[in-house]
């Protein structure tokens, strides 16, 4: 891949990282990630990501669909059982969610796990320690992270992207706006000011509690957010 220096690159840089190649390698070499399956091969051959579509992503509900759906099918198949006799049941599923992140943050829903009806659904494996049993290990496993680049977030303006969000099983934890010193622009300044003044906290993504952290990050420093408020905006450097 051609050297370059804009902020292209730095997405791609850490999409590889993540995933163990970026989409301009991928276009390079004529591969499609257009199904499941084909996605499925690149997973851990980075650190563990998957390589997230936008297409994917449910602006509404603020979830990567595809993730979100395969991770409850390939973990919970009989949980899920319990609802799928209802017609509406996908969306029920996504209702109850919605309500719960909205009542009390994605935190607790990682902790704690989702209830709809009579089925309870786990939404992220912990960490296992090392005298954990290889269920618990396995579990683990089964976690999905992706990484997804040039996420169009907004209801109201289709066309008004996040450079990249960070999911574990369909569900954001992570935004990241990233600048480059090559193009004039730095974290500190610019990608602060873009989270400031012009990304829309009324979408679902960016609303309280949605995400545990917004990112800003430039080649040379990474600093970050917890909430997006727009009166009291603290940034750490790290």
């Amino acid at each position: 891949m051609p050297s370059q220096t804009n902020e292209q690159a730095l997405e791609a840089t850490i999409e590889k990282g993540l995933a163990g190649t970026c989409l301009e390698e991928l276009k390079e070499q004529n591969i499609s990630l257009h199904t499941i399956n084909e996605r499925a091969e690149l997973y851990r051959t980075g650190n563990g990501y998957y390589m997230g579509m936008p297409e994917d992503f449910n602006a509404k509900y603020a979830i990567d669909e595809l993730r979100f759906w395969n991770f409850l099918q390939t973990t919970q198949k009989k949980e899920l059982a319990k609802l799928q006799k209802q017609s509406d049941w996908k969306l029920k599923i996504l209702e109850r969610l919605d309500r719960m992140i909205k009542k009390y943050g994605i935190l607790r829903i990682f902790r704690k796990g989702l209830d709809v009806d009579d089925a309870h659904f786990t939404l992220l494996y912990p960490l296992p320690l090392a005298s954990s049993s290889e269920t618990v290990k396995a579990n683990f496993e089964s976690n999905q992270f992706s990484a997804t680049r040039q996420l169009r977030y907004s209801l109201t303006n289709t066309k008004e992207e996040i450079d990249m969000v960070l999911f574990v099983n369909g569900l954001p934890f992570a935004t990241m706006e990233l600048k480059n010193h090559w193009t004039g622009q730095n974290a500190k300044v610019h990608g602060q000011s873009q989270y400031k003044f012009k990304r829309d906290i009324t979408q679902p993504l960016l609303n309280f509690g949605r995400c545990m952290v917004h990112f800003a990050v430039d080649t040379d420093e990474v600093l970050y957010d917890n909430q997006i408020k727009r009166c009291k905006y603290l940034l750490f450097a790290f």
